[in-house]
């Protein structure tokens, strides 16, 4: 009986570092990089760049696979469902919290539904103007807005938008009415505010940088804590409008399903720092206006929690669904 459990004892270390031996190293084939909205955009020239990278770096090819549709919602819905094997990897906005109040129904969980990987990077908004535009600073604005309220109109590109949370942010902070105009694609968005069929706008720094410096749009704050190293000449809509505190932020963060394994997930944060901290990414980020920002799993987790009840005041306050 001895002699019998001894050999079954034997064979099981046989079979197991056999296994071991065997274990195809992680990743043995292309990944997909799921991106949460069309190509052209800030998050798509991000979601490029670190998929270059990451082909480079673990020699397979980082497929990017971008899914518009209902406000990020349909990426959100096929990372989720996806098998958590480190193949699928999302990078997504603060759509992925803010749709959670937005819309009445959405078919995941923002915290429970994915693995987190890491917070990326981050844009600021712009809140920009018509060249022709008779308030030349977020002071005069106010006055202006509070003299002839719901006069004066904004444009965005879509009802939950970045754009528009941000501008009804500041709107109920600064105690003035707007009158809301959204549009449908960026394009159409940049060609009304520079003709000045719409008044102002809040998009984020990379589309926006251009125009700015080409004086096509009137930059009059930056909608951070601070003051964007793309703009260092442009004050934060605080130090303007003295609203302390007010901060929208855009964010891009890195997750996989739920159920990922730790070492995989460990891996893909352990690249995507790597390709962040490289040169010629960073001058390229920062000739965009985009911020890098690298953090644990643990740390994605706990920002995606505070931004949770931050964005659904906004909501809430502002009365918008989308359904």
């Amino acid at each position: 009986m001895c002699g019998g459990s001894w050999i079954v004892r034997a064979l099981l270390v046989l079979a197991a570092t056999t296994g071991v031996a065997h274990a195809a190293p992680y990743p043995e084939k292309p990944l997909r990089f799921v991106v949460a909205f069309a190509a052209g955009g800030s998050i798509d020239l991000l979601a490029r760049l670190f998929a270059q990278k990451l082909t480079d770096s673990l020699g397979q090819q980082v497929v990017v696979d971008n899914r518009p549709g209902a406000g990020g919602n349909l990426s959100a819905e096929i990372t989720a469902r996806s098998a958590p094997d480190g193949y699928t990897v999302y990078i997504c906005a603060p759509s992925l919290v803010v749709n959670a109040a937005l819309y009445s129904r959405i078919a995941y969980d923002p915290i429970r539904d994915f693995a987190p990987v890491t917070l990326l990077a981050s844009v600021q908004n712009a809140l920009v103007a018509y060249p022709g535009f008779a308030a030349k600073s977020v002071k005069e604005l106010i006055a202006l807005a509070k003299s002839t309220p719901g006069q004066i109109n904004y444009a965005s590109t879509g009802s939950g938008s970045s754009g528009h949370l941000v501008m009804e942010m500041f709107r109920s902070q600064a105690g003035i009415t707007l009158t809301h105009v959204p549009y449908k694609t960026i394009g159409q968005t940049t060609a009304d505010l520079i003709g000045g069929q719409v008044s102002l706008w809040f998009p984020t720094i990379p589309g926006a940088l251009p125009h700015i410096k080409a004086g096509r749009m009137r930059a009059l704050a930056v909608a951070g804590a601070r003051r964007s190293p793309a703009l260092t000449e442009i004050p934060t809509v605080a130090e303007a409008a003295a609203l302390p505190g007010f901060d929208a932020t855009t964010w891009y963060a890195i997750l996989t399903p739920a159920g990922t394994p730790k070492e995989i997930t460990a891996k893909l944060n352990t690249e995507f720092l790597r390709a962040l901290r490289a040169a010629d990414v960073q001058s390229r980020l920062a000739a965009q206006g985009v911020e890098s920002i690298g953090s644990t799993p643990e740390q994605l987790t706990a920002h995606l929690r505070s931004e949770l009840p931050k964005w659904a005041k906004v909501v809430k306050d502002a009365g918008v669904r989308v359904d």
